[in-house]
């Protein structure tokens, strides 16, 4: 029998199993473009899909500081909220989310006094933390009708121009990182993110801001070049901020369900930080 050791998987810098990763987001990325080409309403399935696996994930995190949510409410009242966003818009949105707040502390009364605060606190969290950040997607997607799909369609450039610039940004942080990385932004809390990193996102950030909005929104300059400083930005807390997260809960990663990359909250955070203010500014200033 052969007992030489196996070569152990390919591992980059930054730590992470690069084929695995890469592989990983081929599929994710080739889902999400299928949906967006072919049905728009199949997107808002994939959608509400991660709102649940997040959902969860984010739950079994909390568990290990004995917090529990409310997971029946927030998982099925985040569903909703991602419908009703992309049919109805963002007063429905902002009805179904108050709603499902509600029914959350009322689910919570059943398990009695000890400790109702804190799961309350952590399930309203969660519901804004996830569904809500997330239901800005479906408004995204809405916006130049509710039919169809393909490229010449508004919402769908949207969302590419959306994710784009998000990449955008993780890709840019990587290579300068990885490449020129020397001076910790917050080592305490994520000990890889330099200032050289930041420097990276930003420049590829405004880079495909720029050239989404001109070349697939047909908007102005300007707007693109605001859209890649508020993903940046935006992004950069977003990952910050679930990194202090997984730091307070103990955990290195949400999941494990995703090869290469961890949970689905360790690639959605800088997503939902930067959709909703992406969703303000290409609204107001490219389709309104």
């Amino acid at each position: 029998m052969d007992s030489a050791p196996h070569p152990a998987p390919a591992q980059s810098r930054a730590g992470r199993n690069l084929p695995a990763a890469i592989g990983s987001a081929v599929v994710l990325i080739g889902a999400v473009l299928l949906s967006l080409l072919f049905a728009k309403i199949a997107f808002v399935g994939i959608v509400a899909l991660a709102v649940v696996v997040a959902v969860w994930e984010l739950g079994r995190g909390l568990s290990h500081k004995d917090i529990e949510i409310a997971r029946e409410p927030v998982t099925l009242g985040g569903i909703v909220m991602v419908v009703v966003a992309y049919f109805w818009g963002a007063p429905a949105l902002v009805t179904a989310t108050a709603v499902t707040a509600l029914v959350t502390m009322l689910w919570l009364l059943r398990r009695g006094v000890d400790g109702y605060v804190r799961n309350a606190s952590a399930s309203i969290f969660t519901l804004i933390y996830i569904p809500f950040l997330g239901s800005f997607v479906a408004l995204l997607l809405a916006e130049g009708g509710r039919t169809g799909g393909g490229l010449n369609n508004p919402g769908v450039q949207a969302i590419v121009a959306f994710i784009g610039v998000t990449i955008a940004s993780d890709i840019g942080g990587y290579v300068a990182g990885v490449l020129f990385g020397k001076h910790k932004m917050a080592p305490v809390i994520s000990p890889k993110k330099s200032w050289e990193g930041f420097a990276g996102s930003a420049l590829f950030c405004v880079l495909a801001g720029w050239a989404l909005v001109v070349y697939l929104l047909d908007a102005d300059w300007w707007v693109g070049i605001c859209l890649g400083l508020i993903a940046v930005v935006m992004a950069t807390l977003g990952d910050l901020c679930e990194s202090v997260v997984k730091r307070d809960l103990g955990v290195k990663d949400m999941s494990q369900i995703i090869p290469g990359h961890g949970g689905l909250m360790d690639r959605l955070d800088s997503l939902l930080a930067t959709v909703a203010p992406i969703w303000l500014l290409l609204h107001y200033l490219v389709f309104t």
